[in-house]
Protein backbone atom coordinates (compact mmCIF):
# COMPACT_ATOMS: atom_id res chain seq x y z
CA UNK A 1 0.00 0.00 0.00
CA UNK A 2 2.88 2.38 0.76
CA UNK A 3 4.13 1.94 -2.83
CA UNK A 4 0.88 3.20 -4.29
CA UNK A 5 0.69 6.06 -1.81
CA UNK A 6 4.22 7.19 -2.75
CA UNK A 7 3.44 7.00 -6.46
CA UNK A 8 0.22 8.96 -6.06
CA UNK A 9 1.71 11.68 -3.85
CA UNK A 10 4.78 12.01 -6.08
CA UNK A 11 2.54 12.10 -9.14
CA UNK A 12 0.34 14.84 -7.72
CA UNK A 13 3.33 17.05 -6.90
CA UNK A 14 5.00 16.27 -10.23
CA UNK A 15 1.87 17.21 -12.14
CA UNK A 16 1.44 20.45 -10.20
CA UNK A 17 5.16 21.23 -10.59
CA UNK A 18 5.01 20.64 -14.32
CA UNK A 19 1.96 22.86 -14.72
CA UNK A 20 3.47 25.64 -12.59
CA UNK A 21 6.92 25.65 -14.22
CA UNK A 22 5.70 25.39 -17.80
CA UNK A 23 3.09 28.08 -17.18
CA UNK A 24 5.68 30.41 -15.69
CA UNK A 25 8.07 29.87 -18.58
CA UNK A 26 5.32 30.42 -21.16
CA UNK A 27 4.31 33.66 -19.42
CA UNK A 28 7.92 34.87 -19.54
CA UNK A 29 8.94 33.71 -23.03
CA UNK A 30 5.63 33.37 -24.86
CA UNK A 31 4.00 30.39 -26.51
CA UNK A 32 5.36 30.67 -30.05
CA UNK A 33 7.85 27.88 -29.21
CA UNK A 34 7.37 25.09 -26.63
CA UNK A 35 9.66 26.79 -24.10
CA UNK A 36 7.63 25.59 -21.12
CA UNK A 37 7.82 21.95 -22.13
CA UNK A 38 11.51 22.34 -22.95
CA UNK A 39 12.18 23.82 -19.50
CA UNK A 40 10.29 20.99 -17.79
CA UNK A 41 12.01 18.29 -19.85
CA UNK A 42 15.49 19.71 -19.26
CA UNK A 43 15.01 20.26 -15.54
CA UNK A 44 13.41 16.80 -15.28
CA UNK A 45 16.44 15.25 -17.02
CA UNK A 46 18.73 16.92 -14.49
CA UNK A 47 16.59 15.92 -11.51
CA UNK A 48 16.18 12.27 -12.46
CA UNK A 49 19.91 12.01 -13.21
CA UNK A 50 20.72 13.44 -9.80
CA UNK A 51 18.21 11.20 -8.01
CA UNK A 52 19.35 8.10 -9.87
CA UNK A 53 22.96 8.73 -8.95
CA UNK A 54 22.33 9.37 -5.27
CA UNK A 55 20.06 6.34 -4.98
CA UNK A 56 22.29 3.92 -6.91
CA UNK A 57 25.73 5.09 -5.86
CA UNK A 58 25.29 6.73 -2.48
CA UNK A 59 22.28 4.67 -1.34
CA UNK A 60 20.66 7.80 0.09
CA UNK A 61 17.16 6.95 -1.16
CA UNK A 62 15.30 3.84 -0.09
CA UNK A 63 12.75 2.08 -2.29
CA UNK A 64 9.84 4.21 -1.08
CA UNK A 65 11.74 7.45 -1.64
CA UNK A 66 12.70 6.34 -5.16
CA UNK A 67 9.06 5.55 -5.90
CA UNK A 68 7.94 8.91 -4.55
CA UNK A 69 10.61 11.03 -6.25
CA UNK A 70 11.63 9.19 -9.40
CA UNK A 71 8.60 7.20 -10.52
CA UNK A 72 5.94 9.46 -8.98
CA UNK A 73 7.29 13.01 -9.15
CA UNK A 74 9.61 12.76 -12.17
CA UNK A 75 7.21 10.48 -14.02
CA UNK A 76 4.44 13.05 -13.75
CA UNK A 77 6.74 16.07 -14.07
CA UNK A 78 8.57 15.26 -17.31
CA UNK A 79 6.61 15.73 -20.46
CA UNK A 80 8.06 13.84 -23.36
CA UNK A 81 4.62 12.89 -24.63
CA UNK A 82 3.75 16.58 -24.80
CA UNK A 83 7.17 17.17 -26.36
CA UNK A 84 6.28 14.77 -29.17
CA UNK A 85 2.88 16.36 -29.72
CA UNK A 86 4.26 19.91 -29.80
CA UNK A 87 7.10 18.89 -32.14
CA UNK A 88 4.58 17.24 -34.46
CA UNK A 89 2.46 20.39 -34.34
CA UNK A 90 5.48 22.52 -35.29
CA UNK A 91 6.08 20.26 -38.30
CA UNK A 92 2.39 20.31 -39.17
CA UNK A 93 2.42 24.12 -39.28
CA UNK A 94 5.57 24.20 -41.41
CA UNK A 95 7.93 25.17 -38.57
CA UNK A 96 10.42 22.43 -39.45
CA UNK A 97 13.48 24.30 -38.19
CA UNK A 98 11.80 25.04 -34.85
CA UNK A 99 10.84 21.36 -34.60
CA UNK A 100 14.43 20.34 -35.28
CA UNK A 101 15.78 22.71 -32.62
CA UNK A 102 13.19 21.54 -30.11
CA UNK A 103 14.28 17.92 -30.61
CA UNK A 104 18.00 18.76 -30.69
CA UNK A 105 17.90 20.90 -27.54
CA UNK A 106 15.69 18.49 -25.60
CA UNK A 107 17.88 15.49 -26.33
CA UNK A 108 21.40 16.97 -26.30
CA UNK A 109 21.04 19.52 -23.52
CA UNK A 110 18.82 17.12 -21.58
CA UNK A 111 21.50 14.45 -21.67
CA UNK A 112 24.18 16.96 -20.64
CA UNK A 113 22.05 18.07 -17.69
CA UNK A 114 21.39 14.44 -16.76
CA UNK A 115 25.16 13.87 -16.65
CA UNK A 116 25.60 17.07 -14.62
CA UNK A 117 23.05 15.75 -12.11
CA UNK A 118 24.96 12.47 -11.89
CA UNK A 119 28.27 14.32 -11.48
CA UNK A 120 26.93 16.61 -8.73
CA UNK A 121 25.43 13.66 -6.88
CA UNK A 122 28.75 11.82 -7.05
CA UNK A 123 30.76 14.69 -5.58
CA UNK A 124 28.49 15.40 -2.62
Amino acid sequence: MAKWFNLIIGGVFGTVGRYALSGLVYRIFGANFPYGTLAVNLSGCFLIGFLAAISEEKFVLDTNARLLLMAGFCGAFTTFSTFMLETANLIKTGENLAAFWNVAASISVGFLLFRLGVYLAEII
